[in-house]
């Protein structure tokens, strides 16, 4: 006996499932769509990302994604109400070895689509190096700049670290507001007929193969059954516990993603900075006391070992701000989700410790650490880092998930393609890319044992 019915049921209202709601309704008109939440839309891992968004990828159709999305993305934004930036992502290596590397790689992005590739040094096109402005994205340069003048870099970014010998500068790129994003598709997504029921998906009735209802414990109490024959699972860490519900195991992992913020007071990142990557994995530096006191330490002991490239950080605020944030993922080990989220209680000084390498300026801050906080969340991804976006085996239900690490940026986009599977729509080329179903694929299978760089930062 089901209490309600409902077109389509959407279990989860981070941005995923506030964008799908969006297509759905907005888009498409679908009437009758219910989005389950059991806390605050965009609270258990949208609002604490790093905002930042790029169409940078190391394959085609992770770029034909990501370039449809910020298409829409900025259609969204053209009134500056996502204060959307194309600052940049600058990927930095003081390795010569690593300057030839992220050159061969930036050239294989561009071949992709994500736009022309400018090089300013030896062999460079000949194009001026255009510094990027601080604020919008009208008539900014796209594609990248493969910085390998040591000259240029300093005078354009000089308080990175002199033994920079390249970078590359990604111009289709930066950070929005996360919040304003989902709040305004959320807005429009009510005022088309969207209901956000506050409670917590609890059972799915699957009968012959295909989905029928869905059951919600509510969240001021009691049970209610909704009849539906189109179940989303926007769920992010816990699209796990949804295809138990639905009897399947999905092949997906969740890895923990902390983020760091903290005043600068002494103003060592410029506020009109790019996001700023070191592309090199570290060592990090410690005194000769300090090495002989983690060597002696089997807890600790790890952070005398290289760790992953891939740290990085920007200003956050506008005008008067002195926040800066700081990631790096040295730790992505998959793990089960729990909530509060656990912190490693030496993840401030590690992080800094690495920037300091890339910024040597905030190495002043090493002597006393700043109060810093910390929050984060889970990357829900895949072997290969490509979403899982179509439908699942069970008739229908649909998946839009494993988008751990660009869930903003790739919103638009994603919940545009899981809404025309859902309504059966045409489905943009890039498609199959992104469907459980590639997996019964064997040529996909045997490319994926030799995946390369997945573009994860």
């Amino acid at each position: 006996m089901h209490d309600a019915s409902a077109e389509v049921v959407i279990c989860g209202a981070g941005i995923a499932g506030i964008a799908t709601a969006y297509e759905l309704a907005v888009t498409h008109g679908v009437r009758g769509v219910v989005l389950v939440e059991q806390g605050d839309p965009l609270a258990l891992t949208s609002d604490k990302s790093s905002e930042a968004y790029r169409n940078w990828w190391p394959d085609e159709a992770m770029v034909a994604l990501m370039n449809r999305s910020l298409d829409r993305l900025e259609a969204l934004a053209s009134d500056h109400a996502l204060l959307l930036n194309r600052r940049g992502y600058l990927y930095v290596t003081l390795d010569p070895v690593g300057a030839e590397q992220l050159h061969a790689s930036a050239q294989q992005v561009s071949a992709a689509g994500a736009g022309p590739l400018r090089v300013h040094g030896a062999g460079g096109t000949g194009v001026p190096y255009v510094p990027a402005s601080a604020h919008g994205f009208a008539d900014q340069p796209d594609g990248a700049d493969m910085i390998l003048d040591r000259a240029l870099l300093q005078r354009n970014f000089p308080y990175v670290t002199e033994q920079a010998v390249a970078a590359l500068h990604v111009r289709r790129a930066g950070w929005f507001s996360a919040r304003q994003l989902g709040m305004l598709m959320l807005e429009q997504a009510r005022a088309a007929g969207v209901q956000l029921l506050r409670g917590h998906l609890s059972g799915v009735d699957v009968v012959g193969g295909a989905v029928r209802g869905v059951q919600v414990d509510l969240a001021n109490g009691g049970t209610t059954k909704i009849a539906t024959r189109a179940l989303v699972s926007a769920a992010g860490p816990l699209q796990q516990t949804i295809g138990a519900m639905l009897g399947l195991k999905l092949p997906i992992y969740n890895e923990l993603h902390l983020k760091l913020s903290f005043n600068d007071q002494l103003g060592i990142v410029p506020r009109d900075a790019p996001l700023l990557i070191l592309n090199d994995p570290v060592v990090l530096p410690w005194a000769t006391e300090e090495r002989e006191a983690l060597a002696e330490d089997p807890a600790l002991r790890w952070l005398l070992d290289p760790l992953p490239a891939g740290a990085h950080g920007r200003p956050e605020g506008g005008p008067g701000a002195t926040t800066l944030l700081l990631l790096w993922d040295y730790h992505t080990t998959p793990v089960e989700p729990i909530f509060p989220l656990p912190v490693d209680p030496v993840v401030s000084e590690v992080v800094l410790r690495g920037m300091a390498t890339l910024i040597p300026g905030l190495a002043a801050y090493l002597e006393r650490l700043p109060q810093s906080y910390i929050d984060g969340g889970y990357y829900t991804r895949t072997r290969e880092n490509r979403p899982l976006v179509g439908p699942l085996p069970v008739e229908g239900a649909y998946l839009i998930g494993a988008l751990g690490g660009f869930g903003l940026m790739a919103a638009c986009g994603a919940s545009e393609l899981v809404a025309a599977h859902v309504v059966g729509a045409s489905l943009p080329a890039y498609a199959p890319a992104f469907d459980l179903r590639r997996y019964d694929d064997p040529a996909y299978m045997a490319r994926l044992a030799q995946w390369g760089d997945v573009g994860q930062l």
